[in-house]
């Protein structure tokens, strides 16, 4: 019985890994890739898919490459409300020490999502409605999401999307998008100088150490956030990120 419970973990722990490569990959995988990307034998594999497929996990595309299937969907979204409802006392903390609006984004499939905002108490604020999607190339949680990933899968994202100009200030090149995101790995922040809107500011960090990539970011006007305040922003902002992936993982406060 305990062998039998044993292999049960195992396949569930494979099937669970499968999904996370599948979900990595922003698109679909053959069997080769997931071979290559597991280590796993290609009969194990093809079980374990078929298995998903069987319940809606995993979808078989008419090339029989594997996507992830739409049974994710309602799990995504109730989970995505779930971490909004986590962030939200670790965003007032923010709005209460930075006096901006604070939001927490995820990346989901090419484009960043945000999951929950705490407004700033000025008349002049920034306001992103939760579950607004937006280009990744262009925002500060986009760098901080975009920065969690190796550069060849950032490039094929930006092959993907293509990187359209919101304001003069865009990235629209993808070696010196890369070159922005080196910096942000090296200093652990991202800036959004007026790329996304003119006259708008953000500073983002990525929650590292959180079950899915995420990243936290406060925002708004040029004029209130310059470019000397990031450098008193950032801190707070990696503090509150790290107690945030505490939470989120049930580790107790350092």
């Amino acid at each position: 019985m305990d062998k039998t419970r044993g292999s049960g973990v195992q396949s569930l722990d494979r099937a669970l890994k499968l999904l996370e490569h599948l979900a990595d990959a922003g698109g679909s995988l053959r069997l080769a890739e997931l071979e290559s990307a597991t280590g796993l034998p290609l009969p194990t594999i093809h079980r374990l898919l078929k298995a998903l497929a069987h319940n809606g996990f995993v979808r078989q595309e008419p090339s029989r490459r594997y996507a992830l299937g739409p049974r994710l969907i309602r799990l995504g979204e109730t989970a995505g409300r779930a971490l909004g409802t986590w962030a939200g006392p670790r965003l007032a903390e923010l709005v209460a020490e930075i006096g901006e609006t604070a939001n927490m984004a995820v990346l989901e499939s090419d484009a960043v999502v945000y999951v929950a905002q705490v407004p700033s108490a000025h008349s002049m604020r920034m306001f992103t409605e939760v579950g607004r999607r937006v280009s990744a190339h262009s925002t500060g949680v986009g760098k901080a999401l975009l920065s969690q990933l190796p550069d060849d899968q950032v490039r094929e994202l930006l092959r993907r999307t293509g990187m359209p100009a919101r304001t003069p200030r865009t990235h629209t090149d993808p070696d010196v998008f890369l070159a922005a995101l080196a910096e942000v790995r090296e200093q652990g922040w991202a800036v959004d100088d007026a790329e996304q809107e003119i006259g708008v500011r953000c500073v983002a960090v990525p929650v590292a150490g959180a079950p899915t990539r995420s990243a936290l970011s406060v925002s708004g006007p040029s004029g209130r956030i310059t470019a000397a305040r990031v450098v008193e922003i950032a801190p707070v902002l990696l503090r509150v990120a790290q107690g945030l992936a505490r939470d989120l993982s049930g580790d107790p406060p350092a």
